[in-house]
């Protein structure tokens, strides 16, 4: 389905000058007030999906360099909630690290050798 100007108008301020605000985007994009955001985003959703795509993927380059930063100033001020925030952001991209398994039973089960019978 083609977008029309207004559609387009609130795709390019919500994820510029509104800086994802949605009302704020609204408002530039130039809908009356009492236009409902549903009827605003809805036929628009999978494109606002895949611009948010794209915006992620373009920050993750950041956050994995926020990363390395604290790697090499491990002392800087602030340096645990800069790396608490880049690894959120890269979680959140689906560029996460490796996830640690561990496994527990609760009734432990032991495989012994077959008994030899020694007859002499």
């Amino acid at each position: 389905m083609a977008k029309t100007e207004k559609q387009q108008a609130f795709l390019d301020a919500l994820f510029n000058e509104a800086r994802g605000d949605l009302y704020q985007a609204k408002k530039i994009a130039g809908y009356a007030s009492t236009t409902p955001m549903s009827s605003i985003i809805g036929p628009i959703a999978d494109e606002v999906t895949e611009i948010t795509r794209r915006h992620i993927a373009t920050y993750g380059a950041k956050a994995m360099f926020s990363i390395a930063d604290v790697m090499e100033r491990p002392t800087d001020l602030g340096n645990k909630e800069k790396l608490a925030a880049a690894k959120d952001f890269l979680d959140r991209s689906g560029l996460k690290g490796a996830d640690k398994v561990e496994v527990k039973a609760e009734t432990p089960l032991f495989i012994l050798p077959s008994k030899e019978e020694n007859e002499q």
